[in-house]
């Protein structure tokens, strides 16, 4: 049986100015493929995060990807978007998909724990994610997920799982052949040395050989 190509998980930078990151996001979805992108700003006001959505989930939308909340299903619920990934001290799954009804994604972080992913799983998550992968700079990974437990999770479940963590063009082949569903991406893309678009277009590269 032929395994589902590996795509792309976009997560935005950290700190972002909405009306100058626009046309940046617009050229690296021009790149190719990209699965989804998710809005990761941790610390932001409420009103920051809601006017971030606005001007960048039509964007997403408009290159194919689904629009994805970091933490705040209430947030993605205001702005309509296409779903919310929470971590295991945000809002639990269930609330989540309380509050976003049935047709929304519903994300949930497992770091390293296949009793936390089965249990996920077995809910009703559209997906596992397992991290960090690689040592980030991005955020303050609590874990380290081996490849092995993508690969076991690969082989045994259905429910797609998506690899977090350091991922860069450079390092990504071992995490694909590992029989990850989904790369979780954020400065191996917006910090790649020939810019964004041309990362997405290597990453997609990837993801064909």
């Amino acid at each position: 049986m032929t395994s589902p190509r590996c795509r792309l998980y976009l997560i935005t930078p950290p700190a972002l100015d909405p009306a100058a990151f626009a046309p940046v996001l617009a050229e690296a979805l021009a790149g190719g493929d990209v699965a989804c992108v998710q809005l990761r700003l941790k610390g932001a006001s409420d009103e920051a995060v809601l006017a971030a959505g606005r001007a960048l989930m039509p964007i997403a939308q408009a290159a194919g990807a689904a629009f994805i909340v970091n933490d705040r299903p209430d947030l993605a619920r205001a702005l309509g978007a296409d779903g919310v990934h929470v971590g295991q001290d945000d809002a639990s799954y269930a609330e989540a998909r309380r509050m976003l009804g049935p047709d929304a994604i519903v994300g949930v972080t497992c770091h390293d724990s296949r009793h936390l992913a089965m249990e996920a799983a077995d809910a009703g998550a559209d997906y596992v994610a397992f991290g960090a992968i690689y040592a980030t700079a991005t955020k303050d990974a609590k874990t380290s997920a081996p490849l092995d437990l993508i690969q076991w999770w690969a082989e045994l479940f259905e429910t797609p799982c998506v690899a977090i963590g350091g991922i860069t063009v450079e390092n990504a082949a071992p995490v694909i052949a590992a029989g990850a569903d989904f790369l979780a991406v954020s400065a191996g893309v917006w910090n790649h040395a020939d810019g964004p678009r041309a990362a997405v277009a290597r990453f997609n590269a990837l993801f064909g050989a």
